[in-house]
């Protein structure tokens, strides 16, 4: 897994990223079915709304996405509608092969585990980036080409932890998208500063967030769409696919993908089961017992056109993270680090 580091002012941050992506935007992310869907909300008035609340709001993330369109010599409207790809929801939900599957382990030292799946032709693709912004906390993220990073998982040198799932619910409007939240969501000093960027009800959509922190004996699980907010408190062993679970939610209307629904059950029923007593999360996360919607993802399933990207594990103690990702169960570690806060 390659890494980048950047530091510097925001447009510097976004060109070291959008250098490093640039090519795989071009030549990947931009021809897959996911983005050719996208084009026609270029020049829309609802692309236009959206970049005017994040303006408003985030402007430092705006010049960071300026920077990632400079950096890869492509056009500010398209690497800023790539980045809204959640909020622009009128898409076939069968285009969405965007998953995850995360899992909350609460003890003395807390684990988060984290299965980040997305479109197979960004295998190998993706990259971390290690940024030292000239403003705010600096931070360990996993990017996508041509994106900003915060959106899938991090750490920031605060100790603080986020994992992303998609999900799909009906509610969308017109506010500040959801990469922009989750990126500024890395530049939080505490757990309760994140939350309370998670209650804005200036959120064109959302994601499930799972969080923790060095020193904070709280891992939160928190389904935040765009009309809600929901923070639970993980005390004992969580998992979280890509559809929202909680009883506030039943009213709501959701796209629920059939792997996304076997993933969360075969993770509860594992979890019944007592297969992750030990701390150890890849019970789970590389679980393949049902072969045609499997947890640890491949692309080649009957039905499934999700890949698991990477995994990641965040093992959280009163003043360290130590974190490492891997590529399944037949190799260690590819990269790993340690965080103390």
């Amino acid at each position: 897994m390659d890494t980048i580091s950047a530091r510097g002012d925001a447009f510097a941050v976004g060109q070291a990223i959008g250098r490093r992506g640039g090519a795989a935007a071009r030549d990947a992310a931009f021809n897959t079915p996911q983005f050719q869907a996208l084009r026609p909300w270029l020049g829309s008035s609802r692309l236009a709304a959206l970049k005017a609340a994040a303006q408003y709001s985030f402007p430092q993330y705006m010049r960071e996405i300026e920077g990632i369109a400079d950096g890869a010599g492509l056009a500010v409207d398209e690497i800023f509608l790539w980045n809204c790809r959640g909020d622009l929801r009128d898409l076939d939900p069968a285009l969405d092969d965007s998953g995850c599957t995360t899992v909350l382990l609460p003890g003395d030292t807390a684990v988060i585990g984290h299965n980040e799946d997305g479109a197979a032709e960004l295998a190998g693709l993706c990259f971390l980036c290690d940024i030292e912004p000239d403003d705010g906390p600096g931070f360990t993220a996993f990017c996508y080409p041509g994106m900003l990073p915060g959106h899938a998982f991090g750490v920031n040198r605060l100790g603080l932890v986020q994992t992303i799932n998609n999900i799909r619910p009906h509610d969308l409007t017109a506010g500040v998208p959801r990469h922009v939240i989750s990126r500024a969501v890395l530049a939080c000093r505490t757990l309760d500063e994140a939350v309370a960027l998670l209650q804005r009800t200036d959120r064109a959509s959302g994601f499930h967030h799972a969080l923790g922190q060095a020193g904070d004996s709280r891992l939160l699980s928190v389904e935040a769409p765009a009309s809600g907010c929901t923070v639970i408190e993980a005390r004992s062993p969580l998992a979280h696919a890509n559809h929202l679970i909680g009883a506030d939610y039943r009213g709501l209307d959701q796209d629920s993908q059939p792997s996304s629904l076997t993933r969360q059950a075969r993770a509860e029923a594992l979890i019944a089961a007592g297969a992750v007593a030990s701390g150890d999360p890849f019970a789970i996360l590389y679980d393949c017992e049902n072969a045609e919607l499997p947890i640890l993802r491949r692309g080649h399933e009957a039905g499934d056109e999700g890949y698991t990207l990477a995994s990641a594990v965040f093992k959280i103690s009163s003043g360290v993270v130590d974190w490492a990702l891997t590529h399944g169960p037949d190799t260690g570690a590819v990269v790993s680090g340690r965080v103390a806060a």
